[in-house]
């Protein structure tokens, strides 16, 4: 007995000395990336893309939809929901041809909205590539009529208009190769513990035969290594569901990455805190209570699935999407906004539309925006909102109606921007947090409409706003140069 306990002991030093080892290192890395998470911080928008097979039943599977199979929303997740064997998912493939997939026109859409990087999945847990693999003929490239390499042209088509690429993998989650994503065994340690075993995500239903650390060595790593020798251009990592990962295996896959090129920034779900910039929760606004010890990005769709779904047609208004936008960047973050094309590589039109208007708003606005840090004060005024989740901004919509009291705020240099959503009957406008004694303004002018005369009390700023303001696209931006 003496002996048994002898060796766990050892057992548990070895493991303390290499976790304690790995976290080193880890932060020895993650220290190098300061000037790369640094020009991540100052793009503020972009556009992420979650694409695949998924794509064909669009939500609806043997006649049922998402709600009716019990999970709502994540159309991507249909194989796991209406549990579809492999091999029956896999056929899908043999359908994939989307010939009217456009790089330069989706890349051009996102530039014109004011984004500054893209991420597309390059695979989602479904275990599909949408890139050219020498591991796996699951991917674009052999399993597909297409045969054309989505990730490369989306990736070259950046290059031409100058936004940064990254890719989105399931590191974790892959329910063609993936095993049970180590469930079985992670609860047969657990059980000795006494722990509960979280499976969300998990194939239980028809998992593949091989082991989870035979799908990491042979698939998982080397996709990964792919990626990155592939299209060495890459800015961002971005992994997802870590589930039951152990810190060995994020630092692994993290370690791979900066072996290969150092300058890639990694999300926070590789798992384990291993990640270097955090993510709030999907479609979720932070709240003036939540602390971030990193850059943050969060994330949101255009409806409330991320792939498509063909029955969703509940889309985020231009003005919402510009709430989204000026709410997120005045609390510090990027946002990064969903698009889900359909299995012909179409994006909806009232997605473009919306778009297009954003991209207006953002041509005026931008350097309130681009660059920007937040002020003393993130806003002032009588409107609240909070958006949670996916499943409140479904039940609750959105019908906010902001008043011309209020302001979002963000500073850059010596200048200091107040965003307004909706203009005074007046055309007489109050800061209340630009009064006078907290903030020593020398100049005011609106963008897109010149310089404004003002007065400064000590109740606020007051500016009498000029009529052309009335043809900018969506309220005004005060820019406030200090003394």
């Amino acid at each position: 007995m003496k002996y048994f306990i002898m060796l766990l002991l050892i057992a548990l030093w070895s493991d303390k000395v290499l976790c304690q080892s790995m976290e080193n290192d880890w932060h020895k890395m993650n220290r190098s990336k300061e000037r790369a998470l640094q020009d991540f911080q100052q793009q503020k928008f972009g556009m992420f893309i979650h694409w695949g097979l998924y794509a064909i039943p669009g939500g609806i599977w043997n006649g049922k939809t998402m709600e009716e199979m019990g999970i709502p929303n994540v159309a991507e997740w249909i194989q796991l929901v209406a549990k579809i064997p492999r091999k029956e998912y896999a056929d899908l493939a043999a359908l994939f041809n989307p010939v009217d997939f456009d790089a330069d026109h989706i890349v051009n859409m996102a530039k014109e909205a004011g984004m500054k990087y893209i991420v597309i999945t390059s695979k989602h847990h479904d275990g599909f590539a949408l890139f050219e693999s020498k591991v796996s003929d699951f991917d674009i490239m052999d399993a597909t009529p297409f045969k054309r390499d989505i990730v490369r042209e989306l990736y070259e088509a950046c290059k031409r208009h100058q936004l940064e690429f990254g890719v989105y993998y399931s590191h974790n989650i892959d329910w063609a190769d993936g095993a049970d994503a180590q469930y079985a065994t992670t609860k047969a340690a657990n059980d000795l513990t006494n722990n509960d075993t979280d499976s969300f995500g998990a194939n239980l239903w028809d998992p593949s035969p091989n082991g989870f650390s035979t799908y990491l060595k042979n698939k998982a790593i080397p996709q990964v290594k792919e990626l990155l020798e592939q299209f060495p251009g890459i800015r961002y990592i971005w992994f997802d569901m870590p589930g039951l990962m152990t810190p060995e295996q994020s630092y692994t896959f993290y370690k791979t990455v900066y072996d290969i090129n150092p300058d890639v920034i990694i999300a926070e779900r590789i798992g384990n805190d291993m990640g270097d910039y955090a993510i709030p929760g999907d479609n979720r606004i932070p709240t003036a209570d939540d602390q971030f010890d990193k850059p943050w990005e969060a994330i949101g769709t255009f409806n409330h699935s991320w792939g498509y779904k063909s029955y969703d047609n509940d889309w985020k208004s231009a003005d919402e999407l510009l709430y989204w936008l000026i709410e997120i960047v005045s609390k510090g973050g990027n946002y990064m906004l969903n698009i889900g094309p359909d299995a012909k590589g179409n994006v909806a039109p009232t997605v473009m539309n919306n778009l297009q208007k954003l991209g207006s708003w953002m041509a005026v606005n931008n350097e309130a925006i681009y660059g920007s840090k937040p002020w003393k004060v993130q806003r002032e005024g009588p409107t609240t909102v909070s958006i949670t989740d996916t499943e409140q901004r479904e039940k609750e919509g959105f019908k906010v109606q902001f008043t011309s009291e209020d302001f979002w705020f963000t500073e850059r240099g010596n200048q200091l921007y107040a965003i307004s959503l909706e203009l005074p009957e007046s055309q007489i406008a109050l800061v209340k947090s630009l009064a006078r004694g907290e903030v020593d303004v020398k100049q005011v002018e609106i963008l897109g409409a010149g310089k404004v005369a003002f007065r400064q009390t000590e109740e606020g700023l007051t500016i009498k706003l000029p009529k052309s303001v009335q043809k900018l696209p969506k309220g005004y931006t005060l820019k406030i140069t200090r003394n």
